[in-house]
């Protein structure tokens, strides 16, 4: 059954900087935001990437309490203050009805990676700044940003790869079915740092290095379209429903996304030709290759925009599939997803899993 819920804000970090419009004029404008990296600072193998300029902890969070704060947690921690604004009296009357899923990749590689080594070249392996220490954990980003802006209910860390965004997505669906909170603020979050460039580099084949890698963050608003309408916040996009389905082999992706993308289209009671966008994860070699064909096969007739965000960002990684939803809703303007329009988010995971979501207006 097609899904009440509804996105009725969004805040988005990401290599065009700091907020919403960055992005949505960064995108208007079909501009790169990939540059050169600075090798004194980023000792990696990488030539370019994607980063947000000028961002620091103390800067966006500011400087009490942040100075062990890692990037990834400052990232989200800014990310959720974009839309706390939004329900400011709903969260100081009831904190405990407000959830938080967040994405994330393995938390803060650098961070965990830097803390293991403290330990092992230190005068005894005790000598590590304690302070430090929660920054190792998975769930650091998730759990600050709910402390730092005083969330109080039901508080969820999702990794799943490339497909991150979107599995944080169907979990906030079903813990809001299940009764357990009132709204959800759901998104993810990814640094770039040293370590994780050195690890990517060394899991990628030789044509992906090619591929820049990015960060960034997107947290959206989900609640029940009548809570929004007596809130006066604008519906974006109605959530029309999120699938997943498993493939063995890179030859299985178009058949296994073709079938995910038609069988949610279907559940929903949305026509291939009402889809306006389409954000594929994209990226390059095969996997990408059977992103968009299957995404053709399963929109016969149809003509949508295509947002490839990936080209503009780089590989953003466990922050991807969430930017590129919120890249959907820029696109869509300030008064989201018109009457009889759908918007297609895809992903592909190359450890054999593809997902989609469908949106639409109301």
């Amino acid at each position: 059954m097609p899904s009440s819920l509804v996105i009725s804000a969004w805040s988005a970090i990401s290599p065009y900087g700091v907020g919403n419009a960055p992005l949505r004029e960064g995108l208007a404008e079909g501009r790169d935001a990939i540059a050169a990296l600075d090798h004194d600072t980023y000792p990696v193998p990488f030539e370019q990437a994607a980063l947000v300029p000028g961002f620091t902890a103390a800067e966006y969070v500011g400087r009490k309490g942040t100075r062990t704060m890692d990037r990834v947690t400052a990232l989200a921690v800014t990310a959720v203050g974009g839309l706390v604004g939004a329900i400011a009296g709903e969260l100081e009357a009831r904190p405990e009805q407000t959830a938080l899923v967040l994405g994330t990749g393995s938390g803060s590689v650098q961070s965990i990676m830097d803390f293991t080594k403290d330990s092992l070249s230190g005068e005894r392996p005790y000598h590590v700044e304690p302070a430090r220490f929660p920054n190792t954990v998975m769930n650091r980003a998730a759990g600050q940003s709910a402390i730092w802006h005083r969330i109080k209910g039901p508080n969820t860390t999702v990794a799943g790869g490339a497909l991150t965004g979107l599995l944080a997505l169907s979990y906030a669906l079903r813990l809001h079915r299940g009764g357990h909170c009132t709204r959800v603020l759901c998104g993810a979050a990814e640094e770039f740092s040293t370590q994780r460039a050195w690890l990517e580099w060394h899991g990628r084949a030789e044509e992906e290095r090619r591929t820049p890698l990015g960060e960034g963050a997107a947290v959206f608003l989900v609640e029940p379209a009548e809570d929004a309408a007596a809130a006066g916040r604008t519906v974006l996009a109605r959530i029309a429903g999120a699938r997943f389905r498993a493939y063995q082999d890179p030859d299985g992706i178009r058949d296994a996304l073709t079938a995910c993308v038609r069988s949610t289209l279907d559940a929903a009671g949305v026509a291939p030709g009402s889809v306006r966008f389409v954000a594929p994860l994209g990226g390059g070699g095969k996997p990408a290759a059977e992103e968009e064909q299957a995404v053709t096969d399963a929109l016969p007739g149809a003509d949508p925009a295509w947002i490839r965000l990936r080209e503009h960002l780089g590989d953003t990684s466990a922050a991807a599939t969430a930017l590129q939803l919120a890249a959907v809703l820029a696109a869509a303007g300030e008064q989201g997803l018109g009457p009889g329009e759908a918007a297609l988010v895809t992903g592909v995971e190359p450890d054999g899993q593809v997902g989609c979501a469908v949106f639409t207006g109301v």
